[in-house]
């Protein structure tokens, strides 16, 4: 006698399901709790919303226009904005939006590709000074103070233009190779004093290799950091493409950056200022939006520092004051009673 198909599947037991360990939930609630606090913060969360608005522009943008940022009408030639040509276009007739958006795609790419690189060979080799020591902590840190006697943007304005084949990549790595050296440093003071805590010394004890100790305990104490340090590494890694772009040794033509584009309607910034103030303009609103979430995400990630105790106070004021408030009034309420039942 044979069973039916169902019933064998029915008695067939089930995996039970995943269980969330502590550690998850203890993350999943940090988590939460760095968010909260970010969003509490209406700079913070203003900056976050404009640099959103901004990538959206850049990757987007392109797609809105049926101009190319390499495209040319001859029939208008620095012809203010208008239907035809949203922020006009420039002196041989090339549509300002198209190459506007084109030129912040660019720098947005440069400078997340930059903080990313540097972050992560930061990162890596303060870490591993500092948990290492001996010669491994002496050799690093000489590769690093070597590295800071360079004059940087000396460095990049001779080597640059001998890499035009290589492309703007090439231009990436140097902006990166110039720009870790004192986030390595900080990283390595905070690998002191994390080397001798009681669950560094445990990971060791137990036989873990070096390096899965540097990437299980000692990167994820020092993550708050090194996410603030990133976030602002963008804002200056634009700001580096975009002077070195403006002096002619960053993107090359016929490519284009806000720092190319500036460059090019500088002569022209208070005649035809349609060429100039898009590209300044969106250069300066978003190394503000980045320098506000870079302080958010210190007051969340550092509950500790002096801006967010006297946010925290200031709440705390105001929630006191709220309550007073509220017992003052139930205080006179129940004063009108007793009369009136007096009376």
């Amino acid at each position: 006698m044979t069973l039916p198909p169902e019933l064998l599947v029915a008695d067939v037991p089930q995996a039970p399901p995943p269980v969330a360990t502590g550690r998850d939930r203890r993350g999943a609630g940090r988590v939460r709790v760095v968010l909260r606090r970010f969003l509490a913060n209406r700079g913070a969360a203003a900056g976050a919303l404009v640099i959103l608005a901004l990538f959206v522009l850049a990757f987007a943008g392109p797609h809105l226009t049926r101009w190319s940022y390499a495209s040319v009408d001859y029939e208008a030639i620095r012809t203010p904005p208008g239907a035809a040509h949203w922020w006009g276009t420039n002196a041989i007739g090339q549509d300002v939006f198209a190459q506007t958006v084109r030129g912040l795609q660019k720098s947005l790419l440069i400078g997340l590709l930059v903080a990313l690189f540097s972050t992560g060979a930061a990162s890596l080799v303060g870490a591993c000074a500092g948990y290492f020591g001996g010669w491994t902590d002496r050799v690093l840190m000489f590769l690093v103070d070597l590295l800071l006697v360079f004059p940087g943007f000396l460095v990049i304005a001779i080597v640059s233009p001998r890499l035009k084949s290589a492309g703007w990549i090439a231009f990436v790595g140097l902006l990166a190779l110039f720009g870790w050296m004192i986030t390595a440093r900080v990283v390595r003071s905070m690998t002191l004093s994390l080397r001798d805590r009681d669950f560094v010394r445990a990971a060791r004890f137990m036989g873990l290799h070096p390096f899965r100790v540097i990437v299980r305990h000692i990167l994820p104490n020092v993550a708050s950091f090194l996410i603030i340090d990133a976030t602002i590494q963008v804002g200056g890694a634009v700001m580096s493409e975009t002077g070195l772009s403006y002096f002619g040794f960053g993107v090359q033509p016929p490519d284009v950056s806000l720092g190319t584009l500036i460059a090019d309607g500088t002569n022209s910034a208070l005649t035809f200022p349609w060429m100039f103030f898009f590209a300044a303009g969106l250069l300066v609103v978003f190394v503000l939006a980045v320098n506000l979430v870079g302080d958010g995400l210190r007051d969340a990630l550092d509950p500790t520092s002096d801006r967010a105790r006297r946010r925290a106070r200031r709440r705390t004021r105001r929630a006191a004051g709220r309550t007073g408030a509220a017992e003052a009034a139930g205080a006179a309420g129940a004063g009108d009673d007793r009369a009136e039942a007096t009376a």
